[in-house]
């Protein structure tokens, strides 16, 4: 897929076929792309977790459905500035979104519990799951995906 138009197309997403888990392979991709993102200075001060008791770590986020139903559940946690962890998550979530996978990020609500089963500083969950429906991205241009986003409008966000 095109960079722009899965950047203009990836909308988070709840809504996960509960019943399939995410195929080690696209988890290993997913998880790579994490590793490759910049960091500052280089200095990757973060693990990802691949959560097995998604269960108890729904109790720590707010909407517990989106990680109780997603295929695959990853907490990045360390000593990662939130910039870093930022464009982390952000390359997680775009190359599953390539994968045909949709993705959400996970307000956490109690962090000492996040902390206790993930086994640090949780720093984001992030939730992976198959969707439920034909996304059909390429069926329209990254241009159209854009002009249909609830984004401001380019020329009330740049300063000349």
């Amino acid at each position: 897929m095109d960079a722009f138009l899965a950047i203009a197309s990836k909308r988070d997403e709840r809504r996960y076929q509960s019943d399939r888990p995410v195929a080690a392979e696209d988890v290993q991709r997913i998880l790579d792309a994490g590793r490759l993102s910049g960091s500052s200075r280089n200095t990757q001060k973060w693990q990802f977790v691949v959560v097995s008791d998604q269960a108890a770590l729904a109790e720590a986020v707010y909407a517990p459905e989106n990680v109780q139903t997603a295929g695959l559940v990853v907490a990045i946690i360390g000593e990662a500035f939130p910039f870093d962890v930022g464009r982390c998550a952000q390359n997680m979530m775009l190359a599953a979104w390539d994968l045909g996978i949709v993705s959400c990020p996970n307000g956490t609500r109690d962090a000492d519990l996040a902390a206790s089963i993930a086994g640090g500083e949780v720093k984001m969950i992030l939730s992976f799951g198959y969707p439920q429906r034909e996304l059909h991205v390429e069926e329209r241009s990254a241009e159209d995906w854009s002009a249909s986003a609830k984004r401001k409008p380019l020329d009330d966000l740049v300063i000349r």
